[in-house]
């Protein structure tokens, strides 16, 4: 189904479309914006899929028992230990 809307642009994005238009990259206007729009909408799918598998992974390691948590002061102290090291080196 296609739908007709109105839409505005700056002079900048106009010309730019226009130059596309002209260079053979697009047929028109209206598919340049339809495939911006298809990137726009690929790009939220990639995006909610890494959400979705980040917060899988944050759930999993929630399920992590207390004892095993490690302590924050500690790791970063080891981190900063090793990045000293690596800079004398």
């Amino acid at each position: 189904m296609t739908v007709k809307t109105t839409l505005s642009f700056t002079d900048r994005h106009h010309a730019f479309l226009q130059r596309q238009v002209e260079a053979g990259v697009y047929a028109t206007t209206s598919a340049a914006i339809s495939d911006a729009i298809e990137r726009m909408i690929e790009a939220d799918l990639e995006f909610q899929a890494h959400v979705s598998g980040l917060a899988d992974i944050v759930r999993e390691r929630m399920k992590t028992p207390a004892e095993e948590h490690l302590d924050a002061e500690d790791v970063f102290a080891e981190l900063m230990a090793e990045l000293d090291a690596r800079k004398s080196a």
